[in-house]
């Protein structure tokens, strides 16, 4: 087995995000959950430091937490919001120079389906006798088209191979889904790449290591391009599936639920 070097070189990169909601009349008991900040490690990857401002609102209660799968996870309360509520994250990460592989302990979550990365006959088909994971990432990546506004958050990966087009959340599910039938493992990847306004989505597969029983080495693809997922790519979190890892989420109570979201981005070099 060859395994995928992390990187070979040290870069810095800073994000910065702006979130706002805005509603239509006055909201009471806003809840939020953001995933937008990465861990203090994933693999070469090495938070320098973080951090998120909210404004509109008084009275806020936040916590900041670690989910099961070992994300950071910021949950913000508010009794109301009049109009709007922005929060503004910043966060700088540097990848280190490392030939090490990637490695963590065995997890079978990442064998088992979810409702999003179930295998049916289209998907099975993607993995030919002794395909690896470049083989199923360029597979994948022939098999849809990218277009968005087709699929949601919502949309399986058997669905989406059926219609043939999607955003990289369903490139990623597809590739997780053809992985896990195959008997290789795989986990979802929230982040971000240089070059690309929204979010974005990859794989990482996660195989054994004869020598060391118990851990899995783990190597990063990106399926909507077709490459190994190296410099340039900032993880958030991982999980089995999009549902464990949605950046935002959350709830409020209203009488005109009308609200809009947006987001801008900018992810570049450190100065």
């Amino acid at each position: 087995m060859t395994l995928l070097a992390e990187t070979t070189t040290s870069r810095s990169l800073v994000l910065d995000q702006d979130i706002r909601y805005e509603f239509a009349a006055p909201v009471e008991r806003l809840r939020q959950r953001l995933i937008v900040v990465p861990p203090p490690v994933h693999g070469a990857q090495r938070r320098i430091d973080w951090s998120l401002t909210v404004t509109g609102v008084d009275g806020i209660v936040r916590r900041t937490r670690t989910d099961r799968f070992g994300n950071v996870v910021i949950d913000v309360g508010a009794p109301r919001v009049e109009r709007w509520i922005r929060f503004a994250v910043e966060v700088e990460v540097e990848r280190v120079a490392s030939h090490a592989p990637h490695t963590i302990a065995v997890d079978p979550r990442f064998l088992r389906p979810t409702p999003l990365t179930r295998a049916d006959a289209r998907i099975r088909n993607l993995v030919g006798p002794g395909a690896g994971p470049a083989d199923i990432c360029a597979r994948v990546r022939r098999s849809l088209t990218y277009e968005w506004g087709i699929t949601d958050v919502g949309t399986s990966a058997a669905a989406a191979i059926h219609g043939g087009r999607g955003v990289c959340q369903d490139f990623a599910h597809v590739m997780i889904a053809a992985c896990r039938d195959a008997g290789i493992a795989a986990r979802y990847v929230s982040g971000h790449l240089v070059g690309e306004g929204g979010s974005h989505a990859w794989v990482e597969t996660l195989l054994p290591l004869p020598a060391r029983p118990g851990e899995w080495v783990v190597e990063a693809w990106d399926p909507t391009h077709d490459q190994p997922a190296g410099d340039g790519y900032v993880t958030i979190a991982v999980g089995r599936d999009y549902a464990d890892v949605a950046p935002l989420s959350g709830t409020f109570v209203a009488t005109t639920p009308t609200s809009h979201l947006s987001v801008r981005k900018r992810l570049g070099q450190a100065a």
